[in-house]
């Protein structure tokens, strides 16, 4: 019989590729679905869904977009704060003594010197944006929740994720976005980036899939894990990439408007810990990644 899993954000860029993974024939998960529509900011929606407690949950929901995070500091607090708050209390109200993913982000760490890298959960979280100060606050509250109640909670701290069904307001699905419409002859071969001269360590959003559910299985109470692929890549190489492997000769224009504060210039991470307690390792190359993406924009035409 299949384990009942309760997850937030399944409509999100992740969740839809968590339920994709979830309704797999061999599956070993059953999602609870919300009866109802719900805001983590109103604990009232919560509850019903919450009443029959799951077996897990991946806690997936948030304001996730940093410079909306600069915009709006207390709204992108309330929603990843007290809204994880109004989720954990409602589970304890419906009886849950299961397993709790909190989802949090590799932005927590903040600057960490070249000297320093790879980045692993050693190093003292210093968040440098609102975003990461609500995730390492929401981190603590889950965390504490564990210890409180007994549940066995752990903390996935995902680097750049990407893959297909991604907002163009992130990077490559932007860059993918513009050279659909560059190759359709929609858009001058001119292609808005911000900073493209720094380096990300990008993960495949199917393989940090894999990764939670490495951790649901066999991941340690109270312990926090990086999710990431190991690898450092160039932005601006990875835009070039996907430019040829759609056959587009394109320029890269900076737009100040696309550049972000408190820009690390390099970042690479280790996913050692989480390697040793479950054996999960990124199973997709960053070309499959890339194909996937511009496949992605291509199918959904020059809108």
């Amino acid at each position: 019989m299949n384990k009942t899993l309760l997850v937030t954000g399944l409509t999100g860029f992740v969740g839809q590729h968590l339920q994709a993974f979830v309704d797999r024939p061999d599956a070993a998960w059953t999602l609870l679905l919300p009866p109802a529509p719900y805001d983590l900011t109103r604990a009232e929606t919560l509850r019903q869904w919450c009443e029959q407690p799951p077996d897990a949950v991946i806690h997936l929901a948030g304001q996730t977009f940093v410079p909306e995070a600069f915009r709006d500091p207390a709204r992108t607090l309330e929603v990843n704060v007290l809204g994880t708050l109004n989720l954990l209390q409602a589970l304890k109200a419906g009886g849950f003594s299961g397993r709790f993913l909190y989802v949090s982000s590799g932005d927590v760490y903040g600057q960490v010197a070249e000297a320093d890298l790879p980045i692993h959960e050693g190093l003292l979280p210093e968040p440098r944006n609102p975003y990461a100060v609500s995730k390492l606050a929401a981190e603590h509250l889950c965390l504490q929740w564990g210890i409180s109640e007994g549940w066995d909670v752990m903390v996935a701290r995902p680097f750049n994720h990407i893959g297909a069904g991604q907002k163009d307001s992130f990077v490559m699905a932007s860059a993918a976005s513009q050279i659909v419409r560059i190759a359709a002859g929609l858009q001058p071969p001119q292609l808005a980036v911000g900073d493209v001269d720094v380096s990300r360590d990008f993960l495949d959003v199917r393989d940090v899939i894999g990764a939670y559910f490495a951790l649901l299985e066999s991941g340690k109470p109270g312990e926090v894990y990086n999710v990431c692929s190991a690898q450092e890549q160039s932005i601006r190489q990875l835009i070039l990439t996907l430019a040829e492997l759609a056959n587009v000769q394109v320029e890269l224009v900076q737009d100040p408007a696309r550049m972000r504060r408190a820009e690390q210039r390099r970042v690479r991470a280790s996913y050692s810990k989480l390697n040793t307690s479950t054996h999960w390792a990124p199973s997709i190359t960053i070309t499959q990644t890339l194909q996937s993406i511009l496949s992605d924009w291509q199918s959904r035409g020059t809108q």
